[in-house]
């Protein structure tokens, strides 16, 4: 089997685990602990043990992923702030990010679901690929930025494409920077962000 094939098996694979996911219930960063326009967690008091745990079975998890597809990289673990971060660094691994991530972004919640069967808890964790989050973070900021500063300029609303939770959030902060508002509207998979002209 060629590591192209495998690779397809295993987003299949994720394909599958999101539709486990969903059946099991909204996660934690998509579910109740929302803040008010829908996007924002709110975290409660940090369980550094808990989230350490949590990297150490995520990392476990993506490294048998990466020996199935016979894939190269490194795992790193981390926490950054109130969630576990995993990231799979020292290679190019394109085919675990996807087109505008998405093969990544089910990697994440099959992740995240083998940390529930194991912990029995739901989990915040965030799973990296090559970079591509903190990339796409840098890509996000500018655009909400360059939005926001339009809407200041014209005064009326601005509406962006559609975007992960993850991406959205990015989003509202870098509008909110600038010193204007943003709210989310629509559902999934195509709720997006509107910057809004500065409250009167």
């Amino acid at each position: 089997m060629s590591q192209s094939e495998t690779v397809t098996g295993i987003t299949a694979e994720m394909a599958g685990g999101e539709a486990i996911a969903a059946a099991a219930g909204p996660s934690v960063a998509d579910g109740a602990a929302r803040g008010p326009d829908g996007d924002v967690d709110v975290a409660g008091p940090v369980d550094l043990a808990a989230l350490e745990q949590e990297s150490e079975i995520a990392a476990d998890y993506v490294e048998g992923l990466l020996d199935i597809a016979d894939l190269d990289g490194d795992i790193d673990m981390d926490v950054e702030g109130d969630r576990a971060v995993v990231s799979v660094v020292g290679a190019t691994l394109d085919e675990l990010v996807g087109e505008h991530g998405e093969v990544l972004e089910a990697l994440q919640e099959l992740t995240r679901l083998a940390v529930l069967r194991q912990t029995g808890s739901r989990s915040r964790l965030m799973l990296d690929v090559g970079g591509y989050r903190q990339r796409r973070r840098a890509d996000l900021t500018r655009v909400g930025k360059g939005a926001a500063e339009e809407v200041r300029q014209t005064g009326q609303p601005k509406a962006l494409e559609a975007m992960t939770p993850f991406e959205r959030k990015i989003i509202h902060d870098a509008v909110t920077e600038v010193g204007l508002r943003s709210e989310s509207e629509g559902e999934e998979p195509d709720r997006h962000v509107i910057a809004l002209p500065a409250a009167e």
